[in-house]
């Protein structure tokens, strides 16, 4: 299989082609919609398939839900490995987090994350309701991968497996408050919620291998300005990272994580304690040794590796989960 970040270029993640034209090369059927979560705040889903007819449409094989990171949205290069994964004959939904992409919200201020995690759960089981024979799988990325996490542990039996890429189980030093802020970030969220937090450089700038594919992300039209965090974000982040450590041992969930050996945003031993600690019977933990945060800014043939990993590891496991034989039509 071979990801769609090749078709890519310096001003576009579809290369030479529209979006329209991009999903009918790859046969894929994408759609758009929006609800309102329990804050009255719309916020804004896809998905994608193959095309009706199509030899993966025949038979898809299973769900996979995907969750962005902070600096990123559902759209532009995250939708790439949502593309890659459908023409493998998976139906995959995501959505934009709140103050992310067309979702509502003050760009990058995350004050809860459990209210994130409420909108995934609400936007993820609806998708399940609609496809409830096929094995269900999460994927996230970062933030997105706490988040996956934080929904696994509420939901500890629903989902055939979780994947996780650069998760935020616990942040870099590089990125973290200098002293004494970290110290006083409660009393500065309370105070200003939404001062931005001076750390050393914005996560984005330490994300991407390759500069092209930084600029290239940077130029999506809609993709957050979150730069710094705000003073309650990088207080929620942290007691996310706490709170995932405290109970990474009631994961259950079948687990694949992969991490960059050279992350400087989300740190790579704090994800390793997670999966050593995890209570999952399947399990595997991959580090590239030199890859960064995002691996899809890495170079194409390490973008490959990964990419392969994560989508074999989800073949095999969609394979042992099915429940009979089942034709879905798109």
């Amino acid at each position: 299989m071979v990801h769609p970040i090749h078709e890519a270029n310096e001003n576009s993640p579809y290369g030479d082609l529209t979006r329209e034209e991009f999903y009918k090369k790859h046969q894929i059927i994408h759609q758009e919609s929006f609800i309102l979560n329990k804050q009255d705040k719309k916020i804004f889903t896809q998905s994608w398939r193959p095309v009706a007819g199509s030899t993966a449409a025949s038979r898809l094989r299973g769900l996979v839900a995907m969750v962005h990171g902070y600096n990123s949205e559902s759209s532009w290069l995250f939708e790439l490995t949502a593309v890659a994964i459908a023409k493998a004959g998976f139906f995959v939904c995501a959505l934009d987090l709140q103050g992310h992409g067309y979702s509502d919200g003050l760009p990058g201020h995350v004050p809860s994350i459990r209210t994130l995690v409420e909108d995934c759960i609400r936007v993820f089981d609806s998708a399940r309701a609609r496809h409830p024979k096929l094995p269900a799988f999460l994927f996230g990325e970062s933030l997105g991968g706490a988040i996956a996490i934080l929904v696994c542990l509420k939901q500890r039996r629903e989902w055939s497996g979780l994947i996780v890429s650069g998760a935020m189980c616990g942040v870099s030093k590089k990125v973290k408050p200098v002293w004494p802020l970290e110290e006083l970030l409660p009393v500065a969220a309370f105070i200003a919620p939404k001062w931005k937090m001076v750390i050393t450089k914005p996560p984005a700038s330490k994300s991407y291998k390759e500069e092209w594919k930084r600029k290239l992300a940077g130029k999506s039209p809609n993709r957050p300005k979150c730069g710094k965090p705000t003073a309650a974000t990088a207080l929620e982040f942290l007691r996310a990272c706490e709170h995932i450590k405290r109970n990474c041992h009631g994961l259950e969930t079948p687990l694949l994580m992969v991490h960059g050996g050279g992350d400087r945003v989300c740190d790579p031993n704090s994800a390793k304690l997670v999966f050593e600690s995890a209570a999952s019977k399947d399990k595997a933990m991959r580090i590239f040794p030199d890859m960064r945060h995002q691996f899809i800014g890495e170079p194409n043939e390490s973008v490959e590796i990964v990419f392969g990993t994560i989508l074999s590891w989800i073949e095999d496991r969609a394979e042992k989960g099915k429940s009979g034989n089942w034709n879905v039509e798109c």
